[in-house]
C-alpha cells in the first residue's frame, strides 16, 4: 500500500494554514493554533486515531476564534481526504460510543464522499478556555464538508463541557481510524457504484 500521508496549505485573509497528515501514523502530534484548548482537542485526535499530525495556524485571533477554527477544519477534512487517495480497500465505515467519565459520546461516520453532518449536542458554558463552544459544531461541519464524509456526532450523555468536547474529539477520531482500516477483501472501493 502507498503512503498515505498529505500536506495542506491554505492562506486567506484571515488565517494561515499548513497541516501535514498521516493516515498510517503512531499518534505523534505538534500543534500549534494559538487556542491552547483547541490544541488539546487536535493533540487527542492525533493520538487516539494513531494519526501523525502537523498543524500551524496563523490567525486572526484579535477578533475571535471562529476563523482559526473553522479554516482549520477546512484544511484538516482536504487532509484526510488527500491522503486516502482512491479510498481503495478502506473499511469505508466507522463508529465509536466513547466514554469520558459523566460524558458519553456517540460518533459514526462514512467516507462516502458524500458531505453531510448531523450533530446533536448542547453545551452550557459559552466557552472552554479560549474556545467559543459554538465552535465545535462549526468544526465538524467543516472537516465533513472539505472530506466529503457523512458524519455523526451525538451527546448522548455529560454535564461538563470539557469532558463532553474532548469526548466528541476522541471518538471521531476512533472513527475515522476504524473507517480508514485496509481490509483484505475489499480488492476495490467499498460501493456498488465502484468510487467513492
Amino acid at each position: 500500500m502507498t503512503e498515505r500521508k498529505s500536506i495542506v496549505n491554505r492562506k486567506t485573509g484571515e488565517t494561515e494554514i499548513s497541516v501535514t497528515l498521516n493516515i498510517d501514523g503512531s499518534g505523534k502530534a505538534d500543534i500549534d493554533t494559538g487556542i491552547g484548548f483547541f490544541d488539546h482537542m487536535l493533540n487527542s485526535f492525533a493520538r487516539h486515531g494513531l494519526f501523525d499530525l502537523k498543524v500551524k495556524v496563523n490567525g486572526d485571533l484579535y477578533v475571535d476564534c471562529h476563523h482559526t477554527i473553522e479554516d482549520t477544519g477546512i484544511v484538516l477534512g482536504q487532509a484526510i481526504r488527500e491522503a486516502l487517495g482512491d479510498k481503495k480497500s478502506i473499511k469505508r465505515y466507522g463508529s465509536m460510543i466513547l466514554p469520558m467519565d459523566e460524558a458519553l459520546i456517540l460518533c459514526a461516520l462514512d467516507l462516502s464522499g458524500r458531505p453531510y453532518l448531523v450533530f446533536d449536542a448542547d453545551f452550557t458554558t459559552d466557552r472552554v478556555g479560549y474556545f467559543d463552544t459554538e465552535m465545535v459544531k462549526e468544526f465538524f461541519y467543516a472537516v465533513s464538508y472539505s472530506a466529503g464524509m457523512n458524519l455523526h456526532i451525538k451527546k448522548l450523555a455529560g454535564a461538563n463541557n470539557h469532558h463532553v468536547i474532548e469526548g466528541m474529539f476522541k471518538a471521531f477520531a476512533k472513527a475515522l481510524d476504524e473507517a480508514t482500516i485496509p481490509d483484505s477483501r475489499i480488492t476495490d472501493v467499498l460501493s456498488t457504484k465502484g468510487t467513492l
